[in-house]
C-alpha cells in the first residue's frame, strides 16, 4: 500500500512539473518576442533564410532539456521503488527468521537487526497488540462495535451499502479485489509451507471456504480465513493482520468440528403454521445434512400447543430424530425468558447455543459458520441476517411468487441486511451463563437481545458481527400489540416499515397515482395519433 501510494504521488508530481515547465517556456517566449521594429529579435524571423532552422533548433534544445528532467525523475522513482522493495523483503525476512510467543514469526530479530527495521517491527507489533484479535475490547455502546465484512472467492457481503450499492456484490474495485486475492494467497502459502503441512497436501484456491475482515482505523485490518481440512468436518483457520504495513501472520489453526453440537433454541407461542415451515427447513438442513444438532422448543401457554407437539413428534418419527427437547411454560410469552430457560435446561457438556426464531431459515453453511466463529471464553458470534421483503410487493402478484428456495436471493430488490437486529446469536453455553444471560424483567417484544449484546461488548470476549449469506429472516406480516411499552411499540413500527419493500419499490407505491395518470395520458395521446 505504501509503495503504491509513493509511486502514484511521484508520477503525479512528474506530470505536474512537465506541465509547469512547458507553461513557463511558452510564457518566456511570449515575453521575449519583439513588439516594435526598433527592438532586437531574440529569435530569427520565420521568413528569413535561416529563421526556421534556428527556431527549431532552440525548441529542440528546450525539449531535450525537459526530457532530461523527466528521465531524471523517472530514475528517482525507480530507485524509490527498488528501495521500497528491498525494505519489504528485509522486513519479511526478519519476520520469517524470528519467533514470538505464538511461534508464528511475529517477534524481533535479536541477532543483528538494523535499527530502522527493528523500530518498524516494534511499531507493527504494538499495533497488533492494541487491535481486537486475541481478546475483546470493552465498548460503551452497540454503536461502537466495528462490524466485519464476509467474503468468498467471488463475492463480498457488506453492511455499508447505501442506496446505490448492493448487499452482495463482486469486488469490482481493483484495489479491493487485489487486497482479498493477496490475503487468500498468503493463507495458501502458509498452508503449503513444508514446516506446517505435515500431510504434504497442496492447497489451492478451491479449498478456500469463506473469510471475514474488518479495519480498525487507528490499528489495521484483521483477516480470518477458513479453508477445507482433511475431512468433511475439519477446517483450517489462518489469521492475518495488516497493521498499515506488510501483512503479518497471527495464527495457523487446525479445527475439527466433527463433534461440535449446536443446540438450536426456539421460543414459541401459537404460530403453528410457521413452526411447520421451520421444521421443514430444520429437517432438511439440520437432520439430513448437518446431523450434529439438537432442537429445544420452549412453548408458552396452551393454545395450539398440541398441534406444535404433533409436528415435532411426527418429524421425530419420520426422520428417526431424538435430539430434541420440548419445554412447556404456563405463562405469558417472553422471548428472553424462553431462551434463558432453554439454555439453562441443557445438562450435557459445553455446547454451542444458537438463539433462533421460528421465522428464520438457515443453511448448512451457516451452521458451520456458527461453529467456526464461536470459541468458549474467547469469541461470540452475532451474524447479520438477510431480511426478506414482502414477496407480494417484490414479485408484483401473489400468483407470480416463486417457491421459497428461489426467493432466498441476496439482492437489494429482495431484502436488506438486518443490521439493527441482535436476536440471532451463537455462543457457548458457558459464556452465556458467565455473562449473566438475559434481563428477565423485559417482557414481550424487543429490547432483551440488545441488552445481552451490550453485556458481551462490555466483556473481554471478541464479538464477531458480520453479514452471512446463509441466514434469512422470512417475511411475515408484523403486528405491534397495544400491550407494548411506548419504546417497544416504536421499535416494532420501525421494524414493520423496513420489512415491506425496497426504497425504489416503496417509491413506486407512493407515486402510484401519478404513474396511473401518466399511463392514461400516454394512452390518450396514442389514440389521437
Amino acid at each position: 500500500m505504501v509503495r503504491r501510494g509513493v509511486a502514484a504521488w511521484l508520477l503525479r508530481m512528474v506530470v505536474l512539473l512537465v506541465i509547469v515547465c512547458c507553461t513557463l517556456s511558452v510564457l518566456y517566449m511570449l515575453a521575449c518576442t519583439p513588439r516594435g521594429g526598433s527592438q532586437h529579435l531574440f529569435f530569427p524571423r520565420a521568413n528569413s533564410p535561416t529563421g526556421k532552422e534556428e527556431y527549431r533548433a532552440v525548441l529542440q534544445e528546450r525539449e531535450e532539456h525537459h526530457w532530461d528532467y523527466v528521465n531524471s525523475l523517472k530514475r528517482q522513482i525507480a530507485e524509490l521503488k527498488d528501495e521500497l522493495q528491498e525494505r519489504s523483503e528485509q522486513l519479511k525476512n526478519m519476520q520469517g527468521h524470528s519467533t514470538d510467543s505464538l511461534g508464528l514469526g511475529l517477534g524481533l530479530d535479536q541477532a543483528n537487526p538494523e535499527r530502522p527495521q527493528k523500530a518498524l517491527l516494534q511499531f507493527l507489533h504494538s499495533q497488533m497488540d492494541k487491535a481486537e484479535i486475541h481478546t475483546g475490547v470493552k465498548l460503551p455502546t452497540e454503536y461502537a462495535a466495528v462490524p466485519f465484512e464476509s467474503f468468498t472467492l467471488q463475492k463480498v457481503y457488506q453492511l455499508e451499502t447505501g442506496l446505490t450499492r448492493h448487499p452482495e456484490e463482486k469486488p469490482v474495485r481493483r484495489d479491493k479485489r487485489d487486497e482479498l486475492a493477496e490475503v487468500i494467497g498468503m493463507g495458501l502459502q502458509a498452508l503449503n509451507n513444508p514446516e506446517s503441512n505435515s500431510n504434504h497436501r497442496t492447497y489451492s484456491p478451491s479449498d478456500f471456504v469463506e473469510g471475514i475482515h474488518r479495519t480498525e482505523k487507528d490499528k489495521g485490518t484483521l483477516y480470518e480465513l477458513i479453508y477445507k481440512g482433511e475431512t468433511e468436518y475439519e477446517f483450517k483457520r489462518i489469521v492475518l493482520f495488516r497493521p498499515f504495513g506488510p501483512v503479518m501472520r497471527v495464527k495457523n489453526e487446525n479445527l475439527n468440528m466433527a463433534h461440535t453440537v449446536i443446540n438450536v433454541i426456539v421460543p414459541l407461542a401459537k404460530r403453528a403454521s410457521k413452526f411447520r415451515q421451520f421444521m421443514e427447513n430444520f429437517r432438511e438442513i439440520g437432520i439430513k445434512q448437518d446431523r450434529r444438532i439438537h432442537l429445544t422448543v420452549v412453548y408458552f401457554g396452551k393454545e395450539q400447543m398440541s398441534e406444535v407437539k404433533g409436528i415435532l413428534e411426527n418429524t421425530s418419527k419420520s426422520a428417526s430424530f431424538r435430539n430434541y427437547t420440548f419445554i412447556h411454560l404456563h405463562e405469558e410469552f417472553s422471548r428472553g425468558k424462553g431462551l434463558d430457560v432453554g439454555a439453562r435446561f441443557w445438562k450435557g457438556s459445553n455446547v454451542v447455543l444458537f438463539f433462533c426464531d421460528v421465522d428464520i431459515y438457515f443453511t448448512a453453511e451457516f451452521l458451520n459458520t456458527c461453529r467456526l466463529n464461536t470459541q468458549p471464553g474467547k469469541k461470540v458470534f452475532y451474524p447479520v441476517l438477510f431480511s426478506q421483503y414482502n414477496p407480494g410487493l417484490v414479485y408484483g402478484h401473489r400468483d407470480l411468487i416463486p417457491p421459497l428456495e428461489q426467493q432466498l436471493v441476496i439482492k437489494k430488490e429482495t431484502g436488506f441486511w438486518r443490521d439493527f437486529g441482535f436476536g440471532m446469536t451463537c455462543q457457548y453455553r458457558s459464556d452465556y451463563i458467565n455473562i449473566g444471560g438475559f434481563d428477565l424483567d423485559i417482557k414481550g417484544w424487543g429490547g432483551e437481545d440488545v441488552h445481552l449484546y451490550r453485556k458481551y461488548l462490555h466483556s473481554n470476549l471478541v464479538v464477531v458481527r458480520t453479514p452471512v449469506r446463509g441466514l434469512f429472516h422470512l417475511w411475515h406480516e408484523k403486528r405491534c400489540l397495544d400491550e407494548l411499552t411506548p419504546e417497544q411499540y416504536r421499535m416494532c413500527l420501525q421494524s414493520k416499515a423496513m420489512n415491506e419493500a425496497s426504497h425504489g419499490q416503496l417509491g413506486m407505491l407512493v407515486f402510484r397515482k401519478e404513474i396511473e395518470a401518466h399511463r392514461r395520458k400516454q394512452k390518450a395521446s396514442s389514440k389521437k395519433t
